[in-house]
Order: structure tokens, then sequence, then C-alpha cells
């Protein structure tokens, strides 16, 4: 790849945002001061443009094994590349599901073939799997995950004997999906009783409601808390849940970790009646009031992570009838414009966007050299233009499944360059047809 100088770019990282060049050397970050010259490496004029650190993506669903008519991870990797993300957590609730040795190897191995993005996969805990967990080395993968409700995959762990172990068991990161299977299934019978399989989607934040999250989410933390275990909580959707978090120690001291999503940070139930089950999720899109809450936490600290949970499906899928119609969306090629317009809504700072979508996963996880624009740090990075605005439409959507919760929406920032480990993958809506991804390495003593 040979050396790549970035001139007089607006870089944003580690709570400052400074004018500099930027010379990369193949894989690496070789050299940031205010003027450099090289007369051997390719130049990028980046005036008026920020660099950031490329996105790491803690929670995505790319699908593959066995569920590739919705997406693969090259359809999927090379989308997220186009959105700023250069790296990738994948979830184990695919089939075969990620829950032995050998299947995450599998994935590991087909990632190597086909990803545009940096990749890494959580290991699937189940009712039944305690002995392969104790088997995992404690660097060989993002973490565990678990779905302590039910969703897409029917990886539910209710055993409350099996948490407590698995718990005890791990010194990974334990992400979770929490949910109260139990307020859920009453719900839904109510629901169910008064309109059969065709319930109408406003009334899916009443079926996984905040009750059913809050009663999950507070049991597992205070389980966490008796047990030691590294624990973090995927997707908050409710304002009540984030008074479960602290704000007021650092990261890296923290135990007990949070998550939000950029669904639940931009729509609300109000969005149903316009959007219906394409913004379908679990946990669910709730109030207004809900997503102000979430994203106070946010900005205070008691979040510490901004993901997309990405995970597509079709559309003929998604426009069955409620009880039919799988829950989840496409979100990683427009999470960090989103994110960006926010920005623009003087909501989000550019600083604060790095810290919750850059700096953070890397710490939370523990990731080699990544997250930080650093010399002898890998390259990844994004150059954004904050000002060229754009309509999302079919014709521009990088998914395999076709569409976006987000068609129509005008953003205002775009994203002109990514690259992945020094390599140029994206450029000006133009994919490299060369890949240069690679595993995820974590510093786990």
């Amino acid at each position: 790849m040979g050396r790549v100088l970035i001139k007089n770019v607006n870089i944003v990282n580690e709570n400052r945002v400074y004018e500099s060049d930027v010379l990369l050397e193949d894989e690496i970050i070789l050299r940031i001061a205010p003027s450099i010259s090289d007369a051997n490496a390719k130049v990028i004029d980046a005036f008026g443009k920020f660099l950031l650190p490329g996105l790491i993506d803690d929670q995505v669903h790319f699908r593959e094994p066995g569920l590739t008519h919705k997406g693969d991870i090259a359809s999927e990797s090379r989308a997220a590349v186009a959105g700023g993300i250069t790296s990738f957590m994948e979830q184990p609730n695919t089939n075969p599901q990620t829950t032995t040795l050998e299947k995450l190897e599998e994935k590991f191995a087909r990632a190597a073939e086909t990803s545009f993005a940096n990749y890494s996969f959580l290991f699937g805990g189940t009712n039944d799997n305690l002995e392969e967990i104790k088997r995992l080395d404690k660097n060989a993968c993002s973490g565990i995950k678990l779905f302590l409700g039910s969703s897409t995959g029917n990886m539910l762990v209710d055993n409350e004997v099996v948490i407590e172990n698995i718990f005890r068991n791990t010194e990974m990161v334990i992400s979770a999906h929490c949910e109260d299977e139990t307020t859920i299934k009453r719900n839904l019978a109510e629901y169910r009783e008064k309109y059969g399989d065709d319930i109408p989607i406003k009334y899916h934040p009443l079926i996984r409601s905040a009750e059913a999250c809050y009663l999950s989410s507070s049991k597992a933390i205070a389980l966490a808390k008796k047990t030691g275990a590294r624990f973090h909580v995927f997707h908050l959707s409710t304002g009540i849940e984030t008074d479960l978090f602290r704000n007021d120690i650092p990261l890296m001291q923290k135990k007990i970790t949070a998550e939000v999503c950029i669904h639940h940070l931009w729509f609300s139930d109000a969005d149903y009646d316009a959007k219906g089950t394409l913004i379908k999720w679990n946990p669910a899109v709730k109030s207004a009031g809900d997503r102000s809450k979430l994203w106070e936490a946010l900005l205070d600290d008691r979040i510490d992570v901004i993901a997309t949970d990405h995970a597509p499906h079709t559309l003929e899928e998604k426009n069955n009838v409620y009880t039919q119609a799988p829950s989840g969306g496409p979100l990683v090629q427009h999470a960090l414009p989103a994110m960006l317009q926010k920005y623009h809504e003087q909501v989000l700072s550019l600083e604060k966007l790095v810290e919750k979508m850059c700096h953070n996963p890397a710490v939370l996880f523990d990731i080699d050299k990544r997250g930080f624009i650093r010399e002898g740090y890998y390259a990844d990075l994004v150059l954004v233009d904050l000002d060229d605005p754009w309509k999302v439409t079919k014709e521009n959507i990088a998914y395999e499944c076709g569409w976006s919760p987000f068609e129509e929406t005008v953003f205002t920032s775009k994203i002109t360059h990514t690259f992945v480990n020094g390599h140029l993958a994206y450029e000006h809506g133009e994919f490299s047809k060369q890949r240069n991804a690679k595993r995820l390495t974590f510093n786990r003593s």
C-alpha cells in the first residue's frame, strides 16, 4: 500500500479537534504533525474535512451462516465501510449458532475470506454450553453474548443457575440482551386475544415493555455485582434503566457498562404510524420521553457506547403481520451520518460522538491498537465532509436487503473516504475491490 499523506485535515480524537497532517505507511499511522512532506506518498488534500478514527460497532448481525438471503459478511461489512465502520463484532444467533469453538472458528475463517471490515465475533452462551465457555481463550474473540430475552434465533438463556455459573466462569465481557420473557409472553397473550396475529405495531413497545426491560437488566446487574462479572448491557431502550449505571468513575474502572443504539436515539413510538414494522426492533423503540432520557444518560456518561444492532431482513419478511414480522433492521451504512446530524442539531459534539463510537468500544473490549488516531496504531480512519447534503434512496443503499428505515432522509454530512488498515476501502461512493481487513486482537492480561 505504501504511503498516504492526508493534508490539512481537522482531526477529531481524544476530546480534541485540531488541524494537522497524517502520514500513513502500509497498515499503520506513521506520523501526526502540523506540516508533513513526503515525496513518495499519495497525497489527499482534506482541507475543511474532518478525520475520525474508524468506528467500532460492538453489535451487528451479518446473518452468515444460514440466513444469507438477508445479508452476509461480505455484503454487510461492505455497507459498514461505506458508513465509516471499520471494525465490527458480530452476534451468535446465526444458523447454526455460534455456541461451540468449532463454529466460532468457522466464522473467523469465513470472515478472513470475505470481510471488507475488521472483524470479531461474540460467543453465544446457552443453557447447556458452560463447558465450551470454560474452554474459550479470553483473547479469542470479543466476548460472551447472552440472550436473557428471546429474539431472532431462539437463543433464550432462562436457567438462573446456568446464568450465574457463566457469570462466575469467564473473565471476558459478558454482553446481554435484557428483556423479561415472562412479562413479554403475558403482554403478547393479552394483545393476541384482542387482535389475533395482526396486532397494530403501535402496541409493540407495550408488549415488549419498559417493565420487561427493567426487570431483566436490573436482575442481571445485581447478579454481576454479586459475582464480580464484567457485564455490558446491549441496546438500552428505556429511561428507567439508565439509573442502573454509573458516571462517577472512568470507563476503565467500570465493571458494568451500557450501550444505546441508533434507532433508540432517533425514533420514538410516534414514528410507528409512518414506519410500521420497518422500525420493529427488540427491545422496542419506545416513547419520546425514553429517548430523551437515553440522550441524557449518553451525554453524562452513564451510557458508554453507541452501536447499531444492525439486523437486516427482507422487505417481504418485514411486511408480514405483527407476530410474523421479524424484529431488526439495517443500520451500519447510516449510523454515522445519523449521529452527525445530531451534531448539526447541537445535540452531540464531534468529540463525544468519537468517544462513544470509536474510543469506548476499543477500551471496553480491550481491542489492540484501534479506536484512536495515534502514531503506531492501525490506520482505520474515516474522512467526513460535514457540509455535503445527500438523500438516502434505494439507489445508494448498500445493504443486501435493499432498504433502510432512513429512506428519503436528507443527511447534512457525507463520508468521503474510509481507510481499513491503511487501505482506501471506500472513496466518494466507490468501493475498492481489494480487501485488507484483519481479525481483531485483544489485550486481556
